[in-house]
């Protein structure tokens, strides 16, 4: 069976590695259009079944044969069979954001959701909030309409539950806000449909407020459950679609997200995260290592050119090490959380654990200028203690030994 993938601009795309890694398909074309080539594409392909996805999801819809009564009701199709006669096509969106806000925790029955964005995913995203039972839905738009309220106007417009469905956030313009969480006084969830990154911006933003939120991975894997059973013509019940979806959204996460260790020098990050990657078959990165093989020793760099000149030649060896770092265990210094920069380009695709012990319990490296005692160790971990325990997913503290610490953190992992 060929398949495919159909869309504009598809470098963001991990359908590919889904049905040829996962899924165990011989191939599965991306295949990227102009909005004018897409009829041709329909008399011409020799695809049995596709995706599609951004900008086409509704533009699809008069080329086909016919859709299914899901498809009509959101108005947008995301998988393509050829069957006698033409192509059908159907909406497997709709089984993904529906597993995705099932399992995220946060409640959309009784609540007040605004859904960013007007396109074909926020049509399937309204259709779900109202079979969970939302209270009132309001789609925001860049453009006042009849249909969508203003970003101006959505702050005050008594959302509870925030759902992103645009492309404001996704690779690679990663640093992009679809809004700003701080303007916002009664949101206790937030979704954001798109999965690379992991972490958004506006994911990240959330969790440092403290409210709730989950990313697209989950909807992804289950559109993709739910089409290739679509592709084959099988039927699966709810619960079926539900746990094939979080084993593959765990297979995903784990070949994608890196495991990132923090912590004050001395603590065992080292030490820590190569058992912690030998335990999980990853590879291995010290940034002070990766760092070293730059600058040279870290402590006469320090010496010869400050502290200022360190930290930016470690901000620039992280940022080059994350352009190719997936599904790893990085090890990172002492200071590198500091910077905001870093902090970001860490927990993109980045699930961060902190390493907490008491200086009683360190053994002081004398070439480590900035930590090399104890006072100088505590008066450290007093400046940076509140960065590092709001950055992370996770904290061990008080651990006796690496492997102590490694069972404690693959537990937390599985919570």
């Amino acid at each position: 069976m060929k398949l495919g993938l159909i869309g504009e601009k598809l470098p963001h795309s991990y359908s590919k590695r889904i049905f040829e890694d996962i899924l165990n398909y011989p191939s599965y074309d991306l295949v990227e259009l102009k909005r004018e080539a897409l009829s041709d594409f329909i008399t011409t392909t020799d695809l049995v079944a596709f995706n599609v996805t951004v900008p086409y999801k509704t533009d699809i819809i008069p080329l086909l044969k016919g859709i299914d009564e899901r498809a009509k009701r959101i108005g947008a199709v995301n998988a393509v069979r050829r069957e006698a006669g033409g192509f059908y096509g159907t909406n497997t969106d709709y089984d993904g954001l529906r597993i995705l806000l099932l399992q995220s925790g946060i409640p959309i029955q009784g609540k007040s959701v605004l859904i960013l964005g007007t396109g074909g995913t926020s049509k399937t995203a309204a259709v779900v909030c109202a079979d969970l039972g939302a209270r009132k839905i309001v789609k925001v738009s860049r453009r006042k309409s009849e249909n969508a309220i203003s970003y101006a106007e959505a702050p005050f417009a008594g959302g509870e539950v925030i759902i992103n469905t645009t492309p404001c956030g996704m690779y690679p313009k990663t640093g992009e806000f679809p809004v700003n969480l701080r303007d916002f006084s009664e949101i206790f969830g937030v979704v954001d449909v798109i999965y690379n990154p992991l972490n958004t911006a506006l994911i990240r933003q959330a969790k440092e407020l403290g409210i709730p939120a989950v990313s697209g991975l989950l909807m992804l894997a289950g559109q993709a459950v739910a089409a290739e059973a679509f592709f084959l013509g099988k039927t699966l019940t709810n619960e079926q679609l539900q746990k094939r979806a979080v084993e593959m959204e765990k297979k995903l996460r784990g070949e994608i997200e890196n495991l990132i260790l923090t912590g004050m020098p001395g603590v065992g990050k080292t030490t820590v995260g190569t058992l912690l990657a030998k335990e999980r078959n990853c590879p291995f990165y010290d940034t002070d290592v990766e760092l070293e093989k730059t600058i040279g020793s870290i402590p006469d760099f320090i010496r010869f050119n400050g502290e200022e000149a360190f930290r930016n030649a470690e901000s620039t060896v992280i940022a080059d090490l994350l352009k190719n770092a997936r599904g790893a265990v990085i090890a990172t210094g002492g200071g590198a959380v500091l910077r905001e920069e870093n902090r970001q380009a860490l927990s993109e695709n980045g699930y961060v654990i902190l390493l907490e012990r008491s200086a009683d319990t360190i053994v002081f490296d004398q070439s480590r200028p900035l930590s090399d005692n104890p006072e100088k160790w505590d008066q450290l971990w007093q400046r940076r203690a509140s960065v590092y325990r709001a950055f992370a997913d996770l904290t061990v503290a008080e651990f006796q030994t690496a492997e102590e610490a490694c069972r404690r953190i693959l537990e937390g992992l599985e919570k």
